[in-house]
């Protein structure tokens, strides 16, 4: 019988191998491959009617200001409206899981001043806040501690106990604090509603812009997503 030539068979490269020698021959595509987007950074502003944009359109609301001039610098965010019009601290506490649902990146905690106006005991307030902060550190997630400040109305001794909960409550949890969410606006009629109480429009626009700084850093601690 005539020899066959005897033909060497073709090498296969092995698929792990394959990957060694693209990541050693092409960096550049390993490296964008790394810093992919993960997709926008989840804020949630959680708290009540303040936060909430009682009585505004919701493209006025506290939530949707906000994220409008984060997009502006460029920032990829998403700010969730998790503000509910009467909610207390406590109730906060009782709604935090369903609102976060599947999971922030952030949280604005902005809760306390309907305990104020209900005369709640500052100890019970401060409590149902550090349970928030509680379970929003086991989670994992930054927060952004926005105060409240009692009015004079309301007797020197609750106002004094009231206003301790904050700076208290950011030193024990080591989260940043903004000393008063209404900043820039509380004494200025022409930026409330009729009822003397809450924020129009432009009162919002005054929130946000005081309050940037803060949520800007609030970004920062965020870091890197993968």
């Amino acid at each position: 019988m005539p020899s066959r030539a005897i033909r060497p068979k073709p090498k296969r490269v092995l698929p792990w191998l394959a990957v060694l020698v693209c990541a050693a021959l092409c960096p550049g595509l390993a490296a964008q491959a790394q810093t992919a987007p993960a997709g926008p950074i989840k804020i949630v502003a959680f708290g009540d009617s303040l936060s909430a944009g009682y009585m505004l359109p919701e493209n006025e609301a506290f939530p949707a200001v906000l994220q409008r001039v984060l997009r502006a610098e460029g920032k990829d965010v998403v700010v969730v409206n998790g503000g509910v019009s009467g909610d207390t601290s406590t109730g906060g506490l009782a709604r935090l899981d369903w609102t976060l649902g599947d999971g922030a990146d952030a949280v604005i905690l902005e809760l306390g001043a309907n305990d104020m106006l209900r005369g709640i005991d500052p100890a019970i307030t401060k409590q149902a806040l550090a349970s928030l902060l509680e379970k929003l550190k086991a989670k994992h997630i930054k927060v952004l501690l926005a105060g409240m400040l009692a009015p004079p109305s309301l007797g020197k001794d609750y106002g004094n106990q009231f206003d301790a909960i904050y700076p208290a409550l950011a030193t024990q949890f080591d989260v940043p604090l903004y000393p008063f969410f209404l900043d820039g606006m509380a004494e200025d009629t022409s930026q409330k509603l009729s009822d003397g109480m809450h924020p129009n429009k432009r009162g919002v626009e005054t929130i946000v812009a005081h309050i940037l700084p803060s949520v800007e850093m609030l970004l920062k601690s965020v870091g890197p997503r993968s």
